[in-house]
């Protein structure tokens, strides 16, 4: 698997072959040329029905295509660009004559694995017009290997798919990437990946040992052919500038056989600024087997009650049993009151799924559904805080967060192996002297009609937390992609992005981009430029 160049049809059952006499009548002209193109540049074969879909042949086809993975529903609207068509390759070689035809034929690519891109831009194009979508989501293979502790998964696969494999195989195994299980590998971790077992083994970027991708000339490179500075670049990076993801080598690493997982939540009633504070101080400095989160939101004061007040969820996840976790948590957290019986030991594929919110009941084959349980209209932003927030600073987010109507702020620790690992070993900065990272979400139900008041209310809620985040820059996570700081094609500096998603690092993309694809075949309103103004 680790090889540069593969023979798909080795391993995937034979496919009629698409002889140019089944291109439907009913093609547009650059819809037949690129299939004609296919045809010529592909030694596997495709079924048309279920790998091309367009709204002149197969409408309804074509709109579940697009938008079942499509997590952010404001992209979907009747006034948004939509695809001339999408491609869903079955084989890598696919991929690969894809990448040719559209270079040949001039047609603009967007990549998608998962759907997830908070701004749409793996299914969306306001830039160019005419655009393709090359959906991977039918590359999914995963091939885990315990004797090297490692697998390759395709770009294809949820996050939940490859737990899912790897706990099939052994129940001490796992990977440290996110907590939504829907997310797809692909993209995922070429912006950095975190999750719940960050604090001990870094993000998932950061467990990736090599990787296959397609580069601009239609070539299928693997870490040694790619490069370092490619390699490097890959992992953090950010998606859709530099090629295709196809897959990743990831390293596994050791989880134990019982891991524990709690909720709490305090609302303002039950001192919950203060704990909040507390939680602060003490999340980055946590035992590193110790993952705790705090989810905050309005909520009632009473069941009855039109009264509102903030609830905050601490969520965790203890690499342990529970008799260890509450010794932890009695030395350094015993301020928010856990107790034996909030406690839940399971297996660490339990814990996974108790973070991604299944219930108690489902069982791990339900992470190979892979389908996203978050679908909304939805604004979001990302900040880093490197000072506890002073209680002045959270009393007045409490009264910004009940302007709203349905706001979500999820405070994610750093620290741990977080802070050991330099900012330049992969593009992804956000190292020592982080907190933790803050994600803001606001969501609505009625489209267009409420998008103007909720994305005001975003945009001051963010203003007003200026002072309480870190500057110089002011930083953002690249996977919660946000077009308010600056887009390609606008007349603004990429600075203005770049620097807040990459800090330093960002030079340094740039001028492997300049290099690996000069011409900017890869390309999105915030993808790597090849040069800075």
């Amino acid at each position: 698997m680790g090889s540069a160049v593969i023979n798909a049809n080795a391993f995937l059952p034979t496919l009629l072959l698409l002889s140019l006499s089944h291109i439907p009548f009913s093609f547009s002209t650059i819809q037949q040329d690129f299939v004609m193109c296919l045809v010529d540049n592909s030694d596997a074969s495709f079924p048309m029905d279920s790998s091309f879909f367009t709204r002149d042949l197969n409408a309804s086809s074509y709109k579940v295509a697009l938008e079942t993975s499509a997590q952010n529903l404001r992209y979907l609207m009747p006034s948004n660009p939509k695809p001339e068509f999408i491609f869903e390759p079955l084989y890598e070689t696919h991929v690969q004559a894809a990448v040719v035809c559209a270079k040949k034929l001039q047609l603009h690519l967007r990549l998608r694995s998962g759907g997830h891109d908070y701004e749409g831009l793996s299914y969306v194009s306001e830039m160019e017009t005419a655009f393709v979508i090359v959906d991977l989501s039918k590359l999914r293979h995963i091939n885990v290997d315990l004797e090297s502790n490692t697998a390759w998964v395709h770009a294809g696969a949820s996050i939940g798919e490859v737990y899912y494999r790897i706990q099939e195989k052994s129940k001490v195994h796992g990977f440290p990437a996110g907590l939504c299980t829907s997310l797809g590998i692909g993209g995922h971790i070429i912006g950095g990946a975190y999750g719940s077992m960050m604090r001990k083994f870094g993000l998932g970027a950061d467990n990736v040992l090599d990787a296959r991708i397609v580069d601009a000339d239609g070539k299928m490179l693997n870490r040694a052919a790619m490069g370092e500075d490619v390699f490097w670049a890959i992992r953090g990076g950010g998606g859709g500038s530099f090629g295709v993801i196809l897959a990743w080598k990831i390293k596994l690493v050791p989880v134990p056989e019982t891991v524990t997982v709690f909720t709490v939540t305090k609302t303002l009633e039950q001192d919950g600024t203060r704990i909040l504070y507390k939680w602060q101080q003490v999340a980055d400095k946590l035992d590193e087997d110790l993952f705790i989160r705090a989810i905050i939101q309005p909520a009632s004061k009473t069941p009855k009650s039109k009264e509102r007040t903030i609830s905050v969820s601490y969520q965790g996840q203890f690499l342990g049993d529970a008799n260890r976790l509450m010794q932890v948590m009695q030395r350094s957290f015993p301020q928010l009151g856990l107790t034996r019986k909030d406690c839940l030991e399971t297996s660490w594929i339990k814990s996974v799924m108790y973070i991604a919110g299944f219930p108690s009941t489902a069982p791990p084959e339900a992470l190979l559904d892979g389908k996203s349980l978050f679908k909304n209209y939805f604004k979001a932003k990302s900040d880093y805080v490197e000072e506890p927030i002073p209680i002045e600073g959270l009393e007045g987010l409490w009264k910004k967060l009940l302007e709203e109507d349905s706001p979500l702020t999820i405070w994610n620790p750093y620290g741990g192996m977080m802070a050991k690992i330099p900012e330049t070993e992969t593009p992804f900065p956000h190292r020592s002297g982080t907190l933790f990272k803050i994600q803001w979400l606001t969501l609505w139900q009625d489209g267009k009609a409420s998008e103007a008041k909720h994305m005001e209310w975003m945009r001051n809620m963010y203003s007003y937390m200026e002072q309480y985040v870190s500057k110089s820059p002011r930083a953002a996570y690249v996977n919660y992609r946000d077009l308010d700081l600056g887009m390609n094609g606008k007349g603004n500096d990429a600075r203005e992005w770049g620097n807040r998603y990459f800090k330093g690092n960002f030079e340094r993309l740039v001028k492997i981009k300049a290099k690996f694809d000069p011409e900017n075949f890869f390309r999105h309103e915030q993808s790597i430029p090849t040069a800075l103004e």
